[in-house]
């Protein structure tokens, strides 16, 4: 497995936006990210390492204002920790190697799909087409990216 790593120049790269989300664990506007309307075959991967996170076969319409996912591509690639901010008892979702924070999860997803929810900032995700997921070094996950 490749590492994937939080760097000075991978920081460097980082628009205002995504550094106040991924490093200073922010959140979007309700509906402003990037990808909450995205519904092509693809893999959302970590902004600041390129750690792979969702798949799009698992990225579904919650209504909550955020993307949202039912699972990670790999539960070894998310942490979960909790949040006690905000005067809530919350899960926050973190990338396993760099550490970035992503969104929360919460347990009013589809039933018939696990029950999970995890509703992620657009900021902190980088979408990778299906067709250049082979090109971009995520051949692994080809087959869990449905070619549709």
């Amino acid at each position: 497995m490749s590492s994937y790593r939080k760097s000075p120049e991978s920081l460097a790269r980082l628009t205002p936006e995504q550094y106040r989300i991924t490093q200073q664990n922010g959140t979007e506007h309700p509906g402003s990210g990037e990808y909450l309307h995205t519904r092509a075959a693809g893999l959302y991967v970590d902004v600041v390492s390129g750690e792979p996170l969702f798949s799009s076969d698992d990225k579904y319409e919650s209504g909550c204002g955020w993307p949202s996912f039912t699972r990670p591509v790999e539960a070894a690639h998310v942490r979960e920790m909790a949040d006690t901010s905000h005067g809530m008892i919350r899960t926050e979702v973190r990338s396993a190697q760099a550490d970035s924070h992503l969104g929360h999860v919460f347990d009013d997803g589809p039933r018939e799909r696990g029950g999970l929810r995890y509703c992620i900032n657009s900021a902190a995700l980088r979408f990778v087409p299906r067709a250049a997921m082979a090109e971009e070094g995520y051949a692994a996950f080809l087959d869990r990216v449905d070619g549709d």
